[in-house]
């Protein structure tokens, strides 16, 4: 690979500059899922034809560039065999203003709504923590849209509309704030489908020390997945319990929050052969709502 000199490019700012990918490291704070399966495919398939056609953005950091924008067609890129990736580099932006690129360009890309749970949480939260300004944080939206080929169809003019902004109840925004409180092993039940956002918002109330001993407490760590199910019944019951009652003791207390059902061996291979557990009740739920003619 050709030697490439750093101290050459750091007061080029905002140019679109090659930059090799082993000089690029995921931004420090990044809370984003990457994509997988054929979304991936796709972006690789796409770089590997075309190059990768929007430059990420990136700021320096030590000997590197750490990655604001574009983790996906930097993970493609390397993924396709490319030795670089075209990058606009930004200087001297504040912790606050680098937050701002980071959530608003995975907004832009793929909208609030295909977020998970706590990745939302995380967008909230931000918004009403007020870290951001206003004129700033419009500067830099109007910027990615312009880097994406997209017009503004909204207006990004007041934090204290974010309900509004995306579409959502104020209970609702109520709930994601309470989630972006949750020990992150239990987000993940959140993001996994294993525990209700409602079931969560009760859990959130739990010190960060309590909600890591439940976690532990209740995770296979072979499989990475939740012991037992926890109702938003259940959730507050253990909220109302003494700290000093130890988490398994509670929960081996409590009865089971899910129902079995016996079905024939010959039944269960023909449907459900090397489905997992998850598998099986999904399949169940949408069987049941085609029986009973819900939506």
């Amino acid at each position: 690979m050709t030697q490439f000199n750093f101290s050459a490019m750091l007061s080029q700012e905002n140019q679109v500059k090659q930059i090799p990918v082993d000089m690029l490291v995921p931004y420090h704070n990044h809370n984003f899922t990457l994509y997988e399966g054929e979304r991936l495919d796709d972006m690789v398939e796409s770089i590997k034809a075309n190059g990768v056609m929007t430059p990420i953005v990136v700021q320096p950091f030590n000997d590197k560039y750490e990655i604001l924008i574009g983790h996906n067609r930097w993970n493609a890129s390397i993924i396709a065999g490319k030795d670089f990736v075209p990058a606009v580099i930004k200087e001297h932006l504040t912790e606050e203003e680098a937050e701002i690129y980071v959530i608003e360009s995975n907004l832009i890309q793929r909208g609030f709504g295909e977020l998970k749970p706590s990745e939302q949480a995380k967008i909230l939260s931000s918004r009403y923590e007020s870290i951001f300004s206003q004129g700033k944080r419009t500067d830099i939206i109007n910027e990615l849209m312009a880097l994406e080929g997209k017009l503004s169809e909204k207006k990004h003019n007041s934090r204290e509309k974010v309900g509004e902004e995306y579409n959502l109840s104020r209970n609702t925004v109520a709930r994601l704030l309470r989630i972006d409180k949750l020990y992150d092993g239990i987000k993940s039940w959140v993001d996994n489908g294993d525990l209700s956002v409602r079931a969560g918002v009760e859990l959130s109330y739990l010190s960060q020390d309590r909600q890591e001993e439940l976690y532990k407490a209740n995770t296979d760590f072979d499989t990475g997945m939740i012991l037992k199910k926890i109702s938003e019944k259940t959730a507050r019951e253990l909220r109302k319990e003494s700290p000093e009652k130890p988490v398994k003791e509670i929960l081996s207390n409590k009865k089971s929050d899910t129902k079995s059902i016996k079905i024939d061996s010959e039944v269960y291979e023909r449907y459900f052969g090397g489905m997992n557990s998850k598998e099986i009740a999904l399949v169940v739920e949408q069987a049941l709502k085609m029986y009973f003619n819900l939506d």
